[in-house]
């Protein structure tokens, strides 16, 4: 699988990274089976946060045998620098690693979560500590929110950002704003949902449960959307966390070719009969 540079750090992402959701609630033994299988297909980039159920105590021994390869990118939905500080340090602990290589707030989605992290004692006290201690070599935020991603960018110089890069969301005018801002500031970006089709009908009647809302799960649309998204000006994207999507998501990129004018065109009218999950 290619690869490509994660901003200006000199690091490099695999085009598909593993969502920790994949690994978790399942068997440790199957864990680590899945996580081998995607180091031996080229995968890099591994991504994981303290709210995916017992997602970092499957990943941690999973990854173990293979850390020192790796791109290992976590978060933290703590907002002040007591939370945030203590999530880091148990987060480490079941990663079984010293450090991070990409530490993140985890989904910003207002200006009052950007203030809180900004303000004394916020959690970029925590990051930026992390930082000097070598415990996160880089810092970076999520957010599915373009007015807190937007604020968050101008607020500090950080190496990453994590949002819905989608097809559908992007010709609704979700996405383009961040997208700019990020490439201004230098900030590396990294593409969430963007196997995304809608909300689900009835949430309680979900096809794939690790997934709040309804992937393309079909071959063709599969791999328009997640190629449309490699297609854009991104380092990486994290596919949905079931396994299935996970290996569509690696066959796409093992195979990756930008799209054609006629494959923009078409996915620009599909976008117009689907309502964006943002």
């Amino acid at each position: 699988m290619k690869k490509r540079p994660f901003g200006r750090t000199g690091a490099e992402l695999s085009l598909v990274g593993l969502g920790g959701i994949v690994v978790a609630d399942i068997p440790q033994e199957e864990a680590n089976h899945i996580v081998a299988e995607a180091v031996d297909r080229g995968v890099n980039y591994f991504d994981v946060a303290p709210t995916y159920g017992n997602a970092q105590e499957r990943l941690g021994p999973a990854l173990e045998p293979y850390r020192s390869r790796v791109f290992l990118a976590c978060k933290t939905a703590e907002r002040d620098a007591k939370g945030s500080a203590a999530e880091l340090d148990n987060s480490l602990r079941l990663l079984r690693t010293d450090h991070v290589d990409l530490y993140q707030l985890h989904g910003l989605t207002s200006l009052e979560q950007v203030e809180k992290v900004f303000a004394p004692e916020g959690a970029m006290d925590t990051f930026l500590e992390a930082r000097k201690a070598g415990k996160a070599r880089f810092l970076g935020f999520s957010a599915h929110s373009v007015e807190a991603a937007e604020e968050a960018l101008k607020r500090f110089a950080f190496d990453s950002v994590l949002f819905p890069f989608n097809f559908v969301c992007w010709h609704h005018g979700f996405g383009p704003k961040v997208m700019e801002a990020a490439k201004a500031r230098g900030a590396a970006r990294l593409a969430l949902k963007a196997m995304a089709r809608t909300s689900w009908p009835d949430p309680k009647e979900r096809k794939w449960k690790k997934c709040w809302y309804q992937p393309f799960d079909q071959w063709g649309e599969v791999e328009l959307a997640l190629r449309w998204a490699l297609s854009q000006d991104i380092t990486a994207a994290i596919p949905p966390g079931e396994l299935q999507l996970f290996r569509m998501a690696l066959e796409v990129a093992e195979k990756f070719y930008p799209l054609s004018i006629e494959e923009v065109d078409q996915l620009r009218e599909m976008a117009k009969e689907i309502k964006p999950i943002f």
